[in-house]
């Protein structure tokens, strides 16, 4: 028979005390997280007279509002603008993880004369503030009539998001055994196989992580793009923003979050699929010990 100590009943007093704590610190973060697109789906499914009723919950429900912000005869187009922010968002993300997964290997796993160099230069392109952009990109993107064109938007963000995927990748390849990638070596294999082959699949995890960060800071992305664009290749960021209604005395509240709503719904299903392929990715690159 067992007898439980004082000092055992107090640690565990404490650990419970720490569980709760957790879980009460996760619940409000949540909360503050996810507070303000509960309000905006409220008010996207509410009726127009009734936009600035302070109801906490969904009351005098409607479809009106998406219809009118899917609707391109008042001069919104947001599908269009869904479709240019795919585009956009994507080849960001395509390019900028090819691009920061070969430069974050050579900084992680190679030694070569001027790396410390390199990775200052990246840090210090990470730090640079995009409102110093605006116009130098816009004069050159007019004096090559690029204006309001997807490459005058894609490689300014391309350039944003490369600082981000080549410092997550880089500490991530980083951490990897350096005796994987010697075995596959000694095998015959080259370093560009042994990349391949062996540190790629151990990095899927990472890479997913880091596109899914990519896509969503180039989705989100306004300042460059409300300068940048025009009307048929601006994204969802700069349509919501110049969201226009019926009376153009009035702004149609209701409708942009309708249309807030609406843009959200690719990020999610991004997330969905992505997040299955790195749990996949975890279980693959399992190392034992």
């Amino acid at each position: 028979m067992t007898t439980t100590t004082q000092p055992q009943v107090i640690q565990r007093r404490v650990r419970t005390g720490e569980g709760w704590g957790t879980y009460l610190s996760g619940a409000l973060i949540v909360l503050w997280c996810l507070l303000p697109f509960y309000w905006m789906m409220v008010v996207a499914f509410r009726d127009v007279s009734h936009t600035f009723d302070t109801t906490p919950w969904p009351t005098f429900f409607t479809f009106e509002n998406f219809s009118q912000a899917l609707n391109p005869s008042g001069g919104n187009n947001l599908l269009r603008s869904i479709g240019n922010s795919l585009v956009i968002s994507g080849v960001t993300t395509v390019v900028a993880v090819l691009l920061g997964v070969t430069v974050s290997y050579a900084l992680a796993r190679l030694n070569f004369a001027g790396k410390s160099f390199v990775t200052g230069i990246i840090l210090a392109a990470s730090m640079f503030p995009g409102i110093a952009l605006v116009t130098p990109l816009f004069q050159l993107f007019t004096n090559i009539s690029w204006l309001g064109t997807y490459q005058a938007l894609i490689i300014p963000n391309i350039s944003f998001a490369l600082p981000l995927t080549i410092y997550t990748l880089t500490s991530f390849l980083h951490d990897l055994p350096w005796e994987l990638e010697e075995a596959a070596r000694v095998d015959g294999a080259t370093r560009g196989q042994a990349f391949m082959r062996v540190i790629l699949p151990l990095a899927a995890p990472a890479v997913f992580t880091t596109a899914i960060l990519a896509f969503i800071a180039t989705w989100n992305e306004y300042l460059l793009a409300s300068q940048l664009s025009r009307p048929n290749v601006e994204p969802v960021t700069v349509a919501i923003a110049r969201f226009a209604g019926p009376n153009p005395y009035i702004q149609p509240y209701a409708a942009i979050m309708a249309a807030g709503t609406i843009v959200t719904v690719p990020l999610v299903i991004l997330v969905l699929v992505l997040q299955r392929r790195i749990v996949a990715g975890l279980t693959a690159g399992g190392v034992k010990s």
